[in-house]
């Protein structure tokens, strides 16, 4: 009898423990899932492949991009980080940089000053006017910086290109010393050419300043082409297609289309000239271009100046400010070549 009631004792026990067994394991394998620590190893790896703020002397430099240079964004900064000092906080980096920024600097504006040397120098220091370079010639090495380039220079004054106003905003001014132009006999406007000195040097400031600020070809321009209707410079006699064919810099029209486009042009122009359908065709593409024209459909003051705003880029042989089958041409071509997308 005790043998029998030991047998069934035993047996209630390991079934006991059986069934205990069984609901530990019931309960603990919900919460198994709820442990795996998947975002934290994410953001682990995320901070792991940032590169760092680099500090010196207590001043903070990131010059890294981790943007999209294909969207023109970039996060690199040349020179230290401007950061706030809110009184009674720390301003900390931990998370530093966002990826969503670029640049400020999206246009290079090209001058001419007007005036020697040491006056030039005298009033881009003053208040009033001002640029980021000043490029000599005085057949030296150097170029005088005036203006930080992430600060607003005053060079550009009321300005337009294509979807933008207040070039001043958006732009890097250089200024190239130039007595600019003179009048002839008879009213024609005659300019000073540029030294080889001073194209050398404004050649390597620009290619310095559009390959670090990713700016376009359609964004390096003269003053006369964001304010044509007030401004000439820098005037027909700076080598555009010099800065195009030697340094890739700028705009510049290919001649195959131009030509193609010239025999088309010259079957009829003169015919089609005192057209005002033809006339209001010019202006809008003169505005599909860039320049900022009203549509007027006539050939007023307006509209003569931006045509020899626009010669004094690409057809500085002749500046006259009449659109010719030559100077429509130039336009067609490069409004295929340059077309906004």
């Amino acid at each position: 009898m005790r043998k029998t009631l030991y047998i069934i004792g035993l047996s209630t026990l390991v079934f006991s423990c059986a069934s205990q067994k069984n609901v530990k394991k019931n309960t603990y394998q919900p919460k198994t899932p709820v442990v795996q620590p998947k975002t934290v190893v994410k953001t682990q790896t995320q901070e792991a492949q940032k590169p760092k703020v680099v500090s010196d002397h207590g001043v903070d430099f990131f010059t890294t991009n981790i943007a999209d240079p294909a969207k023109n964004d970039n996060t690199a900064s040349y020179g230290s980080i401007v950061s706030a000092k809110p009184a009674g906080f720390k301003v900390v980096k931990t998370y530093f940089p966002a990826m969503a920024q670029n640049f400020r600097q999206r246009y290079l504006i090209l001058h001419y000053t007007v005036l020697p040397d040491d006056k030039s120098i005298t009033v881009l220091t003053q208040p009033g006017v001002s640029a980021h370079y000043l490029v000599n010639n005085t057949g030296d090495n150097e170029i005088y910086q005036l203006v930080d380039e992430n600060k607003r220079a005053y060079h550009a004054g009321v300005s337009a290109w294509r979807a933008d106003k207040n070039i001043n905003d958006t732009s890097i001014g250089i200024e190239i010393v130039n007595p600019g132009f003179t009048n002839d006999a008879t009213g024609k406007r005659v300019f000073v050419p540029f030294s080889d000195a001073q194209i050398r040097k404004v050649a390597a400031l620009a290619k310095d300043i559009v390959t670090r600020y990713q700016i376009p070809a359609t964004n390096v321009l003269g003053h006369a082409d964001i304010a044509p209707t007030r401004k000439q410079d820098p005037g027909p006699m700076f080598p555009w297609k010099k800065l195009y064919d030697e340094y890739q810099i700028g705009m510049w029209y290919d001649e195959g289309l131009k030509s193609d486009y010239q025999e088309i042009a010259q079957a009829d122009f003169a015919t089609k000239y005192i057209d005002s359908t033809f006339i209001f065709s010019v202006q809008t593409a003169l505005q599909k271009f860039g320049y900022g024209i009203e549509l007027s459909g006539k050939w007023d003051d307006a509209t003569k100046k931006t045509i020899e705003a626009f010669q004094y880029h690409f057809r500085p042989q002749n500046f006259d400010g009449i659109m010719d089958a030559e100077t429509f041409a130039i336009l067609q071509a490069l409004n295929v070549k340059y077309s906004i997308k």
